[in-house]
């Protein structure tokens, strides 16, 4: 296999999942499923007037029918009980159902098919390639480093108004940002990448580059900054180790860069130390022992030294008044006496001048 396939793959990598940041953050994900799909129907119609598979129009009817699909989204979101979902699925299945008949009934004979706008042909992207000086290059590799370049320039020159649109979309209006056109600017940008990527890797690992590598990354960060970088880092590992994966395998590159991708996210999504499922259902269980065992002791404290004392706090019927199993109560009554709260007299629990100062601090039981 050669490196420029490899560095195709990063390239591409970067400029989608850079983008994907902003789109995953602003719950904007399926969008690039619909981008990535209804640009078909602006490669069929631009071919339609250039007949040219080559043709750079190609390329401005792909974007314009991306910022289209926006367009014809947002009018929908306009119209009541027609949520986000429903506007792009009517939209996303009617425009690419349109493409897909048009190059059923008049382009049968022509190479531009579905499979190849769905899969990509990654493998055989070097073999497309533009000279420049002394130097031949793939046109994909050229291709995709000129919309990272044109994407790090937006989000450089835009970093701060992009940020305020993404994260307080009301505030950036009060404060005269003009989020409606940023928001178009943005999607006009989506809509590129997603053109310029996807004749070389397919819509499908496009889709994955743009919500994956930022969904993993969101798992670990709290800033723009850092969920960006991580971004960028989780996208060149998921290409690198996806490359040689299919390279040891003999499999479809694109196809095991978008496992790699998948699998990273669902690793994380189990896995990480904070946010993920494990680590999540280990918390909830700690709360859960934290709140009975607050409530044992506050049990106890309300009990203590009153008439029904002996009936409350007896270790053979405390279970029953609480509403807990024998074995949960066994528990908590252990963590009490080895903590020092507690210590039992006559079969009944009371509390120790330790356990007083704990209840003391438990101001949400009172």
């Amino acid at each position: 296999m050669s490196l420029e396939i490899l560095l195709i793959a990063v390239v591409t990598a970067l400029a989608t999942s850079l983008i994907g940041v902003f789109l995953v953050l602003r719950k904007l994900s399926m969008l690039t499923d619909a981008i990535s799909h209804t640009i078909l129907l602006g490669i069929v119609i631009a071919y339609y007037f250039v007949g040219d598979l080559n043709s750079p129009y190609l390329l401005v009817g792909a974007t314009l029918m991306g910022f289209m699909t926006v367009y014809l989204i947002e009018v929908l979101l306009k119209v009541k009980h027609i949520n986000e979902g429903a506007a792009i699925g009517v939209v996303f299945t009617m425009l690419f159902s349109i493409a897909i008949i048009i190059i059923n009934t008049r382009y049968r004979n022509v190479h531009l098919d579905i499979d190849m706008v769905l899969l990509g042909n990654l493998e055989f992207a070097i073999f497309d390639r533009a000279q420049i000086g002394p130097f031949s290059v793939p046109r994909s590799l050229i291709v995709m480093s000129v919309v990272l370049l044109i994407n790090l320039t937006m989000l450089n020159v835009f970093y701060k108004e992009i940020k305020l649109v993404s994260f307080d979309y009301a505030l950036a209006s009060v404060l005269g940002f003009f989020p409606l056109v940023l928001h178009y600017v943005m999607m006009t940008l989506v809509s590129l990448t997603v053109v310029a990527a996807f004749d070389a890797v397919g819509a499908i690992l496009v889709i994955a580059l743009m919500v994956g590598p930022a969904s993993t990354a969101l798992f670990y960060t709290k800033t723009l900054f850092h969920t960006i970088l991580l971004t960028l880092g989780v996208a060149v590992l998921n290409s690198v180790i996806g490359y040689q994966l299919a390279v040891v395998f003999d499999v479809t590159i694109s196809g095991m860069i978008a496992t790699m991708t998948l699998l990273s996210f669902l690793l994380s999504f189990m896995l990480a130390p904070k946010r993920g499922l494990i680590s999540r259902m280990f918390r909830i269980k700690r709360q859960k022992s934290d709140v009975a065992f607050a409530t044992l002791i506050g049990h106890i404290q309300n009990h203590q030294g009153t008439q029904e004392a002996f009936e409350e706090l007896n270790l053979n019927t405390l279970h029953e008044h609480l509403k807990w199993q024998k074995s949960f109560l066994d528990a908590m009554t252990d963590k009490a006496l080895k903590a020092g709260y507690v210590e039992i007299e006559n079969d009944c629990l009371r509390l120790t001048q330790s356990g007083k100062k704990y209840y003391e601090q438990l101001s949400f039981i009172r």
